[in-house]
């Protein structure tokens, strides 16, 4: 399983905007082959800060079957222009989990 992570700066006053497009553009990532659950979380300390947290199953399942399919085109059209700056995307693994 991979994390891709992804902080997203958003106008602040096209947070709203951006919130509602984020809930379509939720039915396009999950629809895409490796796709295992997202959660977009709003930053307490920074307003117009979110972080987007989407589980793959492999990182080509992201990189290529998402980042290069039409679906990725609707996606962008829809959530693209609310950032500034443009996120940076890191991929992770897992090390060490722990649950109580």
């Amino acid at each position: 399983m991979i994390l891709e992570v992804a902080i997203l700066d958003v106008i602040p006053h096209l947070k709203l905007s951006f919130e509602k497009d984020f809930e379509k553009a939720s039915g396009i990532i999950s629809s895409m082959k490796g796709y295992r659950g997202h959660q977009l979380q709003r930053c307490l300390e920074v307003s117009n800060r979110y972080i987007l947290l989407v589980n793959w199953e492999e990182l080509e399942d992201h990189t290529v079957g998402f980042r290069q399919s039409e679906e990725y085109l609707e996606w962008k059209a829809l959530l693209h222009k609310y950032y500034d700056p443009f996120p940076k995307v890191e991929h992770y693994e897992m090390v060490f989990s722990e649950k109580k």
